[in-house]
């Protein structure tokens, strides 16, 4: 009798809550793995190739401890980058508020799921084999239970504890906190046309997802890290796979190598180089707006009649460097009439329009491109704004 009572309580393992929690923690570590090695960079955006005893493990222990499906998750994820902060995106807190998201990304993923033109359309290059239709995606349910078994073997009655956990990890973290607050909050390393954000220090629970700028600037990179000071644990995963000849890294972010001297002809590599970097480009020119603002404040305020600007350019130095996207019409509105209220600033925010002009034509050929190019370095260096001539000298060493 005793026996089976200390079965039930402690499974066939009969460990202490201690190393319960600590297998947990090791359980769903493994989950987060599968996630952002397979699902999110492998399948999704194809920046890495694994090999296929890999690939197939991550797909069993995902049918066991999330019931997910692959080509479902793929296809909603590629919808949200299609289609991100507009309409029909799956997860977006812009459309759906933060609180939503937060707490409820599950949901809002369950019923994107049930969308047959989403996974039809996004879902190519994803498993169709005879193990992905007829047991993982036929039976999604089936390993989750099988999960359930195991923990309550294994650990008693602390393994419903155990279950409980690894049910919630994904849902919690990855389309909450990632899908939400990798929305709301944080800090851009890369001004791309979204709001998302990078999350620090919680990397290692949710294996380097928190980077989440950095993967929307540059999407198919297998790499998430881009500072010195970002640590992504699942780039170091696929450094230890690559090395054991488990894992190929197709793509990674390009990494910004100026050219040593100042480029006196300004052609195709230039523009490439240009084009290539043009997140970071932005960013730096919205740092060099904020500061113009800032110090136009400063000189501002022994004006008494010049509160009014000082205001609007208070606006404009704590928004510039925040995507248009995270901004309501009127917050929109406020910021424009701010970059307008001030000559200098004026003078910075349509040379930034201007520029933004040369990557985001769809029709020019490169020839146009490059000459609308030199025309606006020039404008710029003769402009006699010393941030932006010093500026446009630093474009011309992106001949890269």
């Amino acid at each position: 009798m005793q026996s089976i009572l200390d079965f039930l309580a402690g499974g066939v393992l009969q460990l202490s809550v201690w190393q319960v929690v600590l297998i947990t923690l090791v359980l769903t570590h493994i989950t987060i793995a599968a996630v952002t090695i397979y699902l999110h960079r492998s399948q999704a955006h194809r920046g890495l190739d694994l090999h296929p005893i890999v690939a197939h493990f991550f797909r069993f222990w995902l049918w066991l401890t999330t019931g997910m499906v692959t080509r479902e998750w793929v296809a909603i994820h590629r919808k949200h980058h299609a289609k991100c902060e507009k309409e029909g995106d799956p997860h977006s807190p812009v459309i759906y508020g933060i609180n939503r998201v937060l707490w409820c990304g599950a949901e809002l993923y369950r019923e994107e799921a049930l969308n047959e033109e989403t996974i039809k359309r996004y879902s190519h290059g994803t498993p169709n084999d005879w193990v992905e239709n007829h047991i993982y995606l036929k039976h999604s349910t089936l390993g989750i239970l099988l999960m359930l078994s195991l923990d309550v073997v294994l650990f008693g009655a602390m393994g419903l504890c155990v279950w409980a956990v690894q049910m919630a990890w994904i849902p919690f973290w990855a389309a909450g906190v990632i899908n939400g607050l990798g929305h709301w909050m944080g800090y851009r390393n890369f001004a791309s046309p979204d709001t998302s954000t990078n999350l620090v220090p919680i990397g290692i629970l949710i294996g380097g997802e928190e980077l989440h700028n950095n993967h929307h600037a540059y999407g198919t990179s297998a790499k998430f890290s881009s500072k010195w000071y970002e640590f992504d644990i699942g780039w170091m995963y696929i450094s230890i796979l690559q090395f054991f000849k488990l894992a190929e890294v197709k793509k990674v972010a390009p990494k910004l190598k100026l050219a040593k001297n100042i480029q006196d002809e300004v052609n195709e590599k230039t523009l490439h180089g240009i084009i290539t970097h043009r997140y970071e480009i932005m960013t730096r020119y919205a740092t060099m707006l904020k500061t113009a603002a800032l110090q136009e404040i400063a000189r501002l305020k022994q004006d008494p009649n010049a509160q009014d600007e000082v205001a609007q350019l208070n606006f404009v130095s704590q928004h510039i460097t925040q995507s248009e996207q995270g901004l309501n019409e009127t917050e929109k509105e406020q910021l424009s009439a701010g970059l307008r209220q001030n000559q200098l600033v004026a003078q910075l925010a349509q040379k930034r329009d201007e520029l933004f002009k040369v990557w985001n034509s769809s029709t020019a050929s490169t020839e146009q491109l490059v000459n609308e190019l030199r025309a606006w370095l020039q404008s710029a260096q003769q402009s006699g704004v010393q941030s932006l001539e010093e500026f446009a000298l630093r474009l011309r060493r992106y001949a890269t």
